[in-house]
């Protein structure tokens, strides 16, 4: 795969990798030189065929399965990786998640949990495993939280999930501090909209008002996130930690008034 090698030599886990912006992380970790463990949990399938996507153009890739809302799953696919890797993990993406809407005066607190565990719970203890790994290792290494932009931007019926994303940007600053002098930097990668196929017929009225909104004029791209996410593990961000980078478009720019 092209790229500038900017990540040559290091060894990834992307977590949720089977589809959307996951599957564009992983693609230009592999575009950049890493080894990339792609993490699923039921797009097996996708996943796979991202592997082989790698595989094909030269680069190492490995599927590993898991529901990141349990604890030892979360450390087992982070040991999976590792061991893929020869005992060395260098940069850790935290990027599953899930997305439900439901109205908060109605939400459960399963259904709280639900979001939370997938979103905030398993950030932690993924991050909590990698940071074992890393300190180890000579250079350390890096994590990148996915948060969103509606941690700042509260939107409608997503209040969990807002609340959750919140939390990991706050998560990554605290965790920043504190492995900072073990050599590992912990950063987050806010996005806003992002394409996926079928989007534009499913809420074409909010697609309008996005492009609308956006001083760039378009929807966000799984290489969007996948390209901020690079500069983050890379060398170039060597000095960049506790840091929320922001991949809009513009549109957290633009005045509410």
């Amino acid at each position: 795969m092209t790229g500038r090698g900017l990540l040559e030599g290091q060894v990834a886990l992307v977590t949720g990798a089977g589809g959307g912006i996951g599957r564009g992380i992983a693609l230009r970790f592999a575009q950049e030189g890493a080894a990339v463990v792609l993490h699923c949990r039921t797009a097996v399938k996708a996943a796979g065929e991202v592997a082989s996507r790698i595989r094909e153009s030269g680069g190492r890739a490995l599927v590993v399965r898991g529901d990141l809302a349990e604890e030892d799953v979360c450390r087992r696919v982070v040991r999976d990786a590792a061991d893929w890797g020869d005992g060395r993990l260098t940069a850790l993406v935290n990027n599953a998640g899930v997305q439900p809407t439901r109205e908060l005066a109605g939400m459960t607190v399963a259904q709280w949990r639900a979001v939370v565990d997938t979103n905030l719970s398993s950030v932690f203890a993924c991050t909590q495993a990698a940071a074992e790994v890393m300190r180890r290792q000579e250079g350390g290494g890096s994590v990148t939280h996915i948060a969103s932009i509606e941690a700042t931007h509260p939107a409608p019926l997503h209040a969990h999930y807002c609340a959750a994303k919140a939390a990991v940007v706050m998560h990554a600053r605290s965790a920043a501090l504190e492995y900072g002098p073990l050599g590992i930097r912990v950063n987050t990668v806010s996005p806003g909209l992002i394409h996926r196929e079928g989007l534009d017929e499913e809420w074409p009225e909010g697609v309008r008002r996005w492009e609308r909104a956006a001083p760039t004029g378009r929807l966000g791209r799984p290489e969007d996130v996948g390209d901020g996410c690079v500069f983050l593990a890379s060398g170039l961000a060597s000095w960049v930690t506790g840091h929320d980078l922001v991949v809009d478009g513009g549109v957290s720019a633009r005045p509410t008034w």
